[in-house]
């Protein structure tokens, strides 16, 4: 093992064990290809899965691997027009399980997410009967201000690059703690325990993935 790797198991560790005193289901994989076994085994045959914009599931090749596999794919970039995906992504309350990915992680077992128009981080709220958090170990910072620090300053100017509107951000690349109407960080949650216990389920992945 790297130096790096060594590291990233042994923080990954210490947060499976303090997410799991918060009520939540954690495993840390050592890869993405662990992680997306890990997370196929999660999901039961015929369950209907949606998710949202998550980086680190495309690099494991989770969606492809749901839409090849017996599962029931709402995928809302296979939507035919605007309205599709706003519907698709309403239905996605009701599905078996959703996939989503964390902008940042504190050690003592926080997850913070920032979210546009919500459809990412409702879900993690309430609806879905399962929620699987996909988070490389890069998100991860040693206290709850470090992780909101990240998930503003870093994810969410980096993740702007996607997107051709403009906000300071997606010019500057720094937050600029904006109102533009463009603004993707417009709800911002910090998921400190889980009720039910185990319906969100992390995957702790011994990599760099996502933003």
């Amino acid at each position: 093992m790297t130096p790096k790797e060594m590291y990233y198991e042994k923080r990954g560790q210490i947060l499976v064990k303090n997410l799991e005193s918060r009520h939540f289901e954690a495993y840390y994989c050592a890869n993405k290809e662990e992680a997306l076994k890990k997370a196929l085994e999660l999901i039961p045959e015929g369950a209907s899965v949606g998710w949202g914009g998550t980086m680190t599931a495309t690099a494991m090749g989770l969606q492809n691997a749901i839409h090849a596999g017996p599962y029931r794919a709402m995928d809302r970039d296979r939507c035919a027009t605007t309205e599709e995906r706003e519907k698709l992504q309403r239905e996605m309350f009701f599905a078996d399980a959703f996939i989503t990915g964390a902008n940042a992680l504190s050690l003592d077992g926080q997850m913070v997410n920032i979210d546009g128009t919500g459809n990412r981080v409702a879900p993690i709220v309430y609806g879905p009967g399962m929620v699987i958090v996909v988070a490389g170990m890069n998100k991860v910072e040693d206290s709850l201000d470090a992780a909101m620090n990240r998930a503003r300053t870093v994810a969410a100017p980096m993740n702007k690059q996607r997107f051709p509107n403009q906000t300071p951000c997606g010019v500057t690349g720094n937050c600029a703690d904006c109102k533009s109407a463009e603004s993707i960080c417009n709800q911002i949650l910090i998921t400190r325990n889980c009720r039910p216990a185990g319906r969100i389920k992390f995957i702790l992945i011994g990599e760099d993935l996502g933003f």
